[in-house]
């Protein structure tokens, strides 16, 4: 019965799709009532919570606030993406802070709840203030983050119509900053197709953080092992010389060069 409701979307199986889902429905409620039944008064008092959770997932409906979505993972949600190909996608929504011109992450978290992307940047901000010591100056976002145009210190800069006194040099930074901020795009698809950020099998919320600051962690360290055998091997003449240069530049590019400015984007994770 439960191959019928694949493909409920066509019209050839939309209607054995909604007979389908409608007499599971049936007897998964038949069941509920029938174990509620015949279990002893303190075990169904022990265990009330999680009746009363299963009762509400039978009854709600379509266009019902707060809906569950799972059942061993009730805490994720539905988030509208916009997309043609993928409307909405179920999960907990991700943010990944990248530095600006060595694409390394120094911050990625992930929320409770399907909050705004402009309302995020506070706790990404204070995340990347605790790791990388330095509050950065300028944090280049999508429009998705509309909203605030300065948090604390940093001050945030969407795409948006030059103004018209703008000056050719003011016009040529804006465009690469921007050019640069559309390089997490491949980071957020690599994390996901390559370090395991796309499917979480970690439980709960708290597997949700640790598996993308695990991603994120994973993306660094191949970052960082890349640059290392490139200065042992293919470096100068001097293994130990080449391997010091590189350390101290991937440490500057972090500290000083690279966290002034900074790209932020939300991800998806399932």
């Amino acid at each position: 019965m439960k191959l019928k409701t694949r493909f409920a979307g066509h019209p050839h199986n939309r209607r054995t799709a909604r007979k389908a889902t409608k007499r599971l429905k049936t007897l998964a409620g038949c069941l509920l009532r029938e174990v509620q039944r015949k279990l002893p008064e303190q075990t169904l008092t022990q265990h009330q919570s999680d009746f009363t959770f299963y009762q509400r997932m039978l009854n709600q409906k379509r266009g019902n606030k707060n809906k569950f979505y799972s059942l061993h993972e009730p805490h994720i949600y539905c988030m509208s993406k916009g997309k043609e190909h993928k409307k909405y996608e179920f999960g907990t929504k991700v943010s990944i802070t990248k530095t600006r011109d060595s694409n390394i992450v120094i911050g990625a978290m992930a929320f409770d709840h399907n909050i705004y992307d402009g309302h995020s940047l506070p706790a990404v901000l204070e995340q990347v203030k605790r790791l990388a010591r330095y509050m950065p100056s300028i944090g280049l976002c999508d429009r998705g983050y509309r909203g605030k145009s300065t948090i604390g210190d940093t001050q945030i800069l969407i795409p948006k119509p030059p103004r018209k006194n703008a000056s050719q040099a003011q016009l040529t930074l804006a465009r690469y900053r921007f050019r640069r901020r559309a390089g997490i795009e491949p980071v957020i698809g690599h994390l996901k197709s390559d370090y395991r950020l796309g499917r979480n099998f970690l439980k709960g919320m708290v597997g949700d953080q640790i598996n993308v600051l695990m991603a994120a962690a994973a993306w660094n360290f191949t970052k960082w092992m890349r640059s290392f055998i490139f200065a042992c091997f293919l470096g100068t003449d001097n293994g130990h010389y080449g391997t010091k240069d590189i350390i101290n530049s991937l440490w500057n590019c972090i500290k000083y060069r690279g966290v002034m400015q900074i790209s932020t984007q939300a991800a998806y994770a399932t």
